[in-house]
């Protein structure tokens, strides 16, 4: 198998393309954000050359997370590639759940930024391929913070946004302060309030595995998230996540917005400027660190078509396919992944928020520390998160919606969380 993707990546460097032994059929799972969906059109020509069919699921982030999790556990066979990411890939890859990821050296691992690299693997061991990486940032419209008088600065205090909102909040024509996401799940409501929390000095957990929810930490932020997104965000944002914020953003609805780095090649807006996340005293853990990528789940009958069509849609093969296509360009291709990509002439022509994307990349803070006993920032890599996080999750949004105080809330939260953990054996 790996003699054929060495094949494959010598015909890469002619073609752009890799090569299977014989046409297939591969069924994969994809998030439906910008980069995915663009893959698709992108990987035609993969198609042509190969012959191999592409038969493409796209899910709302949930949904994927849901359906792919239950279909790897129990070995359903539904997917030759999944999109997945740091929380899944180092626990699934120790489980068995999905295969190694295995590519000939004109792959250049070396070439994908260390701290995907790292979220990705356990004990050293690649178990999925990024397509993109991210942390998170401030976008935000510098026409309405000059016209209002304010400014966001990198870093700046949560208070100062608050402001900020504040000022440029006009609800009667039809822009809103700040837009945040607030649809329930892990990774989606959680993954901006939990940043928050970092950046009080709070934790998902102390060093036991216990839940603290009930801290005085993640009192203070989550009233902030409900205050600043209650008084100056959009209504019903408790069913707001990336994509239909970047849909409220690009109709000139949103000042501000903190979300993933990503969001940046999708903007279509004038006079966007970029900051890095505030905090509230703690700067490490108020940006968040991800990368969607692909990986194969173990036992596929059609692995090594599956790897192979990996090594082709994460190269740097890839990143010049988008950035050459007529339909897209070099605004558009995926970032976040690889350093070659930020060295690019025709991107950084383009790419205004390069700088601001690798400054947050880089400060990222996943490792374990005293604040936070366990690895990852907006979330904890342990098999029992995604079970925790969702049900806080509906906890969040219900403070939000304003069907529970924040108070009620999070002591639901912390007697749900405590039920799992205690259930799991932690203590």
């Amino acid at each position: 198998m790996k003699a054929t993707r060495i094949s494959a990546l010598a015909l890469m460097t002619a073609a752009g393309l890799a090569t299977t032994a014989s046409a297939q059929e591969l069924t994969i799972a994809i998030v439906n954000n910008g980069h995915m969906i663009n893959m698709q059109t992108v990987a035609e020509a993969y198609t042509a050359e190969t012959g191999v069919t592409l038969n493409w699921v796209s899910l709302e982030e949930g949904v994927l997370r849901e359906q792919v999790t239950s279909d790897t556990a129990t070995g359903g066979g539904q997917y030759d590639v999944i999109n997945i990411g740091m929380q899944e890939a180092p626990i699934w890859g120790a489980a068995g759940w999905i295969e190694p990821m295995d590519f000939g050296a004109d792959y250049d691992v070396d070439d994908i930024l260390p701290a995907m690299r790292a979220g990705l693997s356990h004990e050293g061991t690649l178990y999925a391929a990024p397509f993109y990486g991210e942390s998170s940032m401030v976008m935000y419209r510098k026409d309405l913070t000059d016209a209002a008088g304010v400014t966001i600065n990198d870093n700046d205090s949560w208070a100062r946004v608050m402001q900020a909102a504040a000022a440029i909040h006009d609800p009667d024509n039809g822009v809103y302060g700040a837009c945040l996401r607030g649809k329930p799940g892990w990774g989606d409501n959680m993954a901006f309030v939990t940043t928050v929390v970092n950046s009080f000095g709070g934790a998902w957990f102390d060093a036991d595995g216990r839940p603290q929810l009930d801290s005085a930490m993640w009192n203070q932020a989550v009233n902030f998230y409900v205050d600043l997104l209650g008084s100056y965000g959009p209504p019903g944002s408790e069913g707001n996540s990336f994509n239909e914020i970047l849909a409220l953003y690009n109709e000139g609805k949103c000042g501000l917005w903190i979300d993933a780095t990503i969001a940046a090649s999708f903007l279509e807006v004038d006079g966007v400027a970029y900051a890095q996340s505030p905090n509230a005293g703690v700067s490490a853990g108020a940006n968040w660190l991800w990368a969607w990528a692909m990986a194969v789940p173990t036992g596929s009958p059609n692995s090594e078509a599956a790897h192979d069509f990996i090594e082709w849609a994460t190269s740097k093969a890839y990143v010049q396919a988008v950035g050459n296509h007529p339909d897209f360009g070099w605004g558009s291709v995926p970032t976040g992944q690889r350093a070659s990509t930020y060295a690019i002439p025709e991107f950084q022509a383009v790419a205004g928020f390069a700088a601001a994307e690798m400054a947050a990349i880089d400060s990222a803070a996943p490792a374990a520390s005293d604040i936070k006993p366990y690895v990852g920032v907006q979330f904890a890599a342990i098999p029992e998160f995604p079970e925790v996080g969702s049900a806080v999750a509906q906890e969040i949004a219900a403070a939000l919606s304003g069907a529970k105080t924040v108070e009620e809330a999070l002591a639901d939260a912390q007697a749900a969380a405590d039920a799992i953990m205690q259930e799991a054996g932690y203590y």
